[in-house]
């Protein structure tokens, strides 16, 4: 090693293992001094020692060596020392302080092919990988060794690094590095941090690591930089990131994003890793709260926790801690799932679903707190034991009854709950519950169901009162359907259906404020895991949505008032201007965060396409064009020339009362929110490579169109 020099201290349980020793003899051989430490024997860490070192293959038998050792070990990490823990050695950090919940996974796996690292993005500066090009990492090609691993739970404290990646494959829900940041610690003399490196990724040295001595050495190669920075990180006390859990550390985690070229800046994203549903939106002590479903862990759908963001006027938004995470012994062991916020006589309330193994039930929390920061799980969860016994519905591999996410008012002194879920048959279907306290629910029946082959669950169910007529809509897996219609005495009568959204746009909730319907929804990602994975963050929560209907019961959508003031420069404006057949115009709008309003009139013209993500050589554009036949289709068969986002076209109808055709274009980078009229809504998601790729045109073909007006302007970001 080089300098800085590490001294460390190896623990060992009196014998020590072939595996152990030729740990002990990779130190030798990298010249790295060292010292042994009986755990049965070491009431304190010798001075010298930087870094304390675990290492371990064989199954634990017996109090561990950190259940032994840990005055003096907890004495060291206080002290600003580090710790290793390698294989199954981490699996025994729940001995320590630091953490309460180990890897649910240990066990002994069969390497069939190359198996290592799948490294976080917003860590890619980690001292462990500084000597190591990317993010993926293999370590071995065959043999047998330790797997340890968290899976179906997330550790309480510990900040995931890195996952698991297998030949070309990601596997990001094994999650094999995780840091632990000693809280309350002291520092040693160098003003070092003190913590815990837990590796249950494969790093071993008894035993040939590839078939093929050349593969050997190479996976030898990464293994021992990735070994040395393990050791270096923590001997100068930057090896273990604590994972952020403060308005002022979430911002600093959003800062770490690599790269923020398709991060939208007026969407709302989560500061970095995994968002999907909106949950629990609500309007508190004057302030929106928007809560969301989010994974700590990296960019991928795993051990769901609520993540939360906050805003005094809907246009600027703050990062806030993590409101729910799923309790270790608790019904949301596995994941606190979809939900929504009520106001119970000025007691904040959320029910939510919780998962744990193959049941999800409703569970309940409430906080005093006016942030809603903090809140505390109801000791009767789950307030609803069990789905109704007498509807055949759904089993799966996963689930005992598809049953879950809720839709929650008061109306005359009762409460109203909605559930969905899905019928053995393959219908969706609505379910109702009553209750006098939120805690005590019975069961009316169905509200809805689909017809046979409507969706195999209807997801994230919800009743907005519109005056005249109630809106109810569900996600079926793919869309979000509504109805207009008549709900009462339990039931909901449909007259007229269609789609919320017709692009990316899944799982909206919305909220009351005033005399108006707010809605958000997920606008998920169109392009392939590994992409997201190497971005460090996935998934974005669509502008907020004013709901209503005309005056013939017509649904409209429209953006909140309130984003006018996102704008920052008017870009260009024109009063009118026509299009001859073939005519390209470049509009002086150039921009990768846009608002486009425009009106367009098809006089004898086949089609009429706005280019947005435009380069100069028209390499790559998003063509959002509206024919006479009177449907709109955004193409993005040229949208990006990475191979890994969806370039499949996305359209909805705009029946011809609406002609002249009003748009008002969202352009957020890789998000792109189109209104049609106030009516329909399309959401798309597109990845341009390129710098220059910020160009906008308008054109027409077959024939001639006009444009009545014009008006562009560049919008700012929304997060502070």
């Amino acid at each position: 090693m080089s300098e800085p020099s590490v001294h460390v201290g190896v623990l060992h349980e009196g014998g020590r293992s072939p595996e152990q020793e030729a740990a002990i003899e990779w130190l030798r051989d990298h010249g790295v001094s060292h010292e042994l430490l009986n755990a049965a024997e070491t009431e304190t860490v010798p001075e010298a020692v930087d870094v304390c070192w675990w290492h371990r293959v064989a199954p634990l038998e017996g109090p561990s060596p950190l259940e032994t050792a840990r005055p003096a070990i907890e004495a060291f990490l206080a002290d600003g020392g580090g710790l290793l823990l390698s294989l199954r050695a981490m699996a025994a950090v729940d001995d320590l302080s630091v953490e309460s919940v180990p890897p649910d996974t240990v066990l002994d796996e069969a390497v069939t092919e190359s198996t290592g690292l799948l490294w976080r993005s917003v860590y890619e500066d980690h001292p462990s990988v500084t000597a190591l090009d990317g993010l993926r990492h293999p370590l071995r090609d065959h043999g047998t060794a330790p797997a340890v691993q968290y899976e179906a739970v997330l550790p309480e404290r510990g900040e995931v690094l890195a996952s698991t990646v297998h030949g070309d494959d990601d596997d990001p829900g094994r999650m094999t590095v995780v840091s632990w940041s000693v809280e309350d610690r002291g520092a040693n003399e160098a003003g070092n941090d003190g913590g815990v490196l837990g590796v249950g990724a494969p790093i071993t040295f008894d035993g040939t690591l590839a078939p093929d001595e050349g593969r050997a050495a190479a996976l030898a190669e990464t293994r021992d930089g990735f070994l040395t920075g393990c050791l270096r990180g923590l001997a100068a006390g930057d090896a273990t990131p604590p994972r952020p859990t403060t308005p002022e550390a979430l911002r600093a985690l959003r800062e770490r994003v690599p790269d923020e070229r398709d991060r939208p800046a007026y969407h709302l994203t989560a500061p970095a890793n995994w968002l999907n549903d909106p949950n629990g939106l609500t309007t508190w002590n004057g302030q929106y709260h928007v809560f969301y479903q989010y994974n700590p862990a990296g960019p991928f759908h795993n051990t769901i926790h609520w993540g939360h963001a906050v805003s005094d006027d809907l246009v600027t938004w703050t990062d806030e801690p993590v409101a729910l995470a799923p309790s270790p012994d608790g019904p949301d062991r596995d994941g606190c799932w979809s939900g929504c916020a009520v106001d119970d006589d000025g007691v904040a309330t959320i029910v939510y679903t919780g998962g744990r193994d193959r049941d999800q039930l409703p569970c309940l929390a409430t906080t005093d707190d006016p942030a809603l920061r903090r809140w505390d799980k109801d000791p009767s969860n789950p307030v609803i034991e069990s789905p109704p016994d007498d509807l055949d519905l759904l089993e799966t591999e996963h689930w005992r009854a598809e049953f879950r996410d809720h839709c929650i008012w008061r109306d005359d002194g009762t409460w109203y709950q909605l559930i969905g879920t899905g019928l053995a048959d393959g219908r969706g279907a609505v379910l109702l519950y009553t209750a006098t306290d939120l805690r005590e629910w019975t069961y009316e029946g169905p509200v809805l169901t689909g017809p046979p082959a409507s969706g195999t669950v209807w997801e994230c169910p919800e009743l907005l009162d519109l005056g005249d007529e109630q809106l109810l809509h569900v996600s079926d897996y793919e869309n979000v359907v509504y109805f207009l219609g008549q709900f009462e005495n339990g039931t909901f009568e449909p007259e007229r259906q269609g789609l919320l959204d017709h692009g990316d746009f899944y799982a909206p909730q919305s909220l009351r404020d005033g005399d108006r319907t707010l809605t958000w929804g997920w606008v998920p990602e169109a392009r392939d895991p590994d992409a997201q994975w190497d971005a460090g963050w996935s998934g974005a929560l669509s502008l907020p949505r004013e709901i209503t209907t005309d005056e013939a019961g017509r649904l409209r959508q429209r953006p909140a008032t309130e984003l006018t003031e996102l704008r920052e420069d008017r870009l260009e404006t024109a009063d009118a201007f026509a299009l001859a057949d073939g005519e390209r115009r470049s509009l002086d709008a150039a921009g990768a965060t846009l608002e486009l309003s425009l009106d367009i009139a098809i006089d004898d013209a086949e089609s009429v396409t706005l280019s947005v993500h435009e380069t100069p050589d028209r390499a790559e554009h998003t063509r959002i064009r509206y024919t006479h036949a009177g449907d709109l289709i955004v193409e993005r068969d040229d949208a990006s020339e990475d191979h890994r986002s969806t370039g499949h076209p996305q359209e909805m109808p705009v029946p011809p009362y609406d002609e002249p055709l009003s748009l008002r274009v969202f352009v957020d980078r890789s998000v792109i929110e189109i209104y049609a009229n106030e009516r329909h809504c399309l959401t798309t998601r597109v990845y341009p490579t390129r710098e220059d790729a910020v160009g906008v045109s308008m054109s027409a073909e077959g024939g001639r169109a006009s444009v009545g007006s014009l008006s562009a302007w560049k919008l700012g970001g929304i997060m502070r």
